[in-house]
């Protein structure tokens, strides 16, 4: 499937159940980039806006940058009470904002679906002097506990493509490909997300290599998924703990 529409049929569990981001990752992004409240930010990538809300709240200035069309009518309808959101129909390597227009650029969980040269070039573009770009992921954290573990094995048991997708295949190489002069910052910060059984079956199905409702493998998948829950679940939850990675730098 074409990247940008991995997610048109998920973007309601998206909504509820992907996580946010932790405070202190969005303090660095700020000072590193030296922003002031009036700032110019392009969002690339920015999904359902869940990155993109965070730095509306901080009071700047926002370019959500979203190829997929279910996607971005989702942020524009949670975002349109923002007079500083625009929502552009674009992507990251033909974002269409103006050249040098931009103090700072980021994406979150969505780098990993980029062709690296075009968009360092797109990127690069848009920058005002001295602009960077930061580069977002919550990773879970796969072996955190018995619970990630097993929630682990399942996932490259059962989801199709689950071990090609995964934004950890990415390493320095792809990275120092990217910024400029391959030089760049490297931040992590915690993060977790709680869960009763309804919200698990959420963010599991808000992925988009797991088995969506109406395929063969669906109800396999949530009796194994049940199952999982059951054996570790304490007070009726279970937790998902991430680590929020940073990568940022001048482009």
């Amino acid at each position: 499937m074409d990247s940008t529409n991995r997610f048109s049929n998920r973007v309601e569990m998206y909504v509820q159940y992907r996580p946010s981001y932790p405070t202190e990752a969005v303090n660095h992004i700020a000072a590193k980039a030296g922003l002031k409240e009036n700032a110019v930010i392009a969002d690339v990538g920015s999904g359902t806006g869940i990155f993109t809300r965070i730095l509306l709240d901080r009071g700047y200035r926002v370019f959500a940058v979203e190829p997929n069309k279910e996607m971005r009518e989702a942020a524009e309808k949670a975002l349109s009470k923002y007079k500083s959101f625009v929502s552009i129909n674009g992507t990251a390597e033909a974002a269409t904002l103006p050249g040098n227009s931009v103090d700072c650029i980021v994406s979150a969980q969505a780098f990993h679906w980029f062709d690296i040269e075009p968009t360092r070039l797109e990127f690069s573009r848009m920058l005002k002097p001295g602009g960077i770009a930061a580069l977002v992921w919550n990773r879970r954290l796969s072996e955190a506990d018995a619970f990630a573990t097993e929630y682990e094995q399942l996932l490259k048991q059962s989801a199709v493509d689950y071990t090609i997708v995964d934004h950890r295949l990415l390493g320095h190489e792809q990275f120092a490909a990217f910024f400029r002069d391959g030089q760049y910052e490297r931040n992590e910060f915690a993060n977790e997300q709680k869960f009763d059984l309804a919200g698990l079956i959420g963010r599991a199905l808000s992925s988009s290599y797991t088995p969506p409702p109406g395929t063969e493998h669906h109800e396999a998948f949530l009796a194994k998924l049940e199952a999982i829950f059951h054996k570790h679940q304490q007070n009726g939850q279970v937790t998902f703990h991430y680590k929020t990675e940073v990568y940022s730098g001048k482009v």
